[in-house]
């Protein structure tokens, strides 16, 4: 199960999600695949849910790709301190 890091907050724009951390004042900006992504690992669900929600939201998506994918976008999330496991 993954959460934000205490002090993260989140907002849904337009274009996908922006991240604060309160704590260092930086942002990050998701595009809709990465906040897709993000909401599905929040809403409880694991890796094998992220991919299925990729692959059945963008056609032409195969599951070695979405998985990929969806493994660098949680290693990004980690690396910038605003998720944990």
């Amino acid at each position: 199960m993954y959460a934000l890091k205490p002090g993260v907050l989140l907002t849904e724009t337009e274009y996908g999600m922006a991240l604060l951390d309160q704590k260092s004042a930086e942002y990050w900006t998701l595009n809709p695949t990465a906040a897709d992504v993000l909401q599905t690992l929040l809403d409880g669900r694991g890796i094998d849910q992220a991919v299925e929600a990729l692959t059945g939201q963008y056609e032409g998506v195969d599951t070695d790709l979405a998985t990929q994918d969806v493994i660098r976008i949680i290693d990004d999330l980690r690396s910038a301190g605003l998720i944990a496991p």
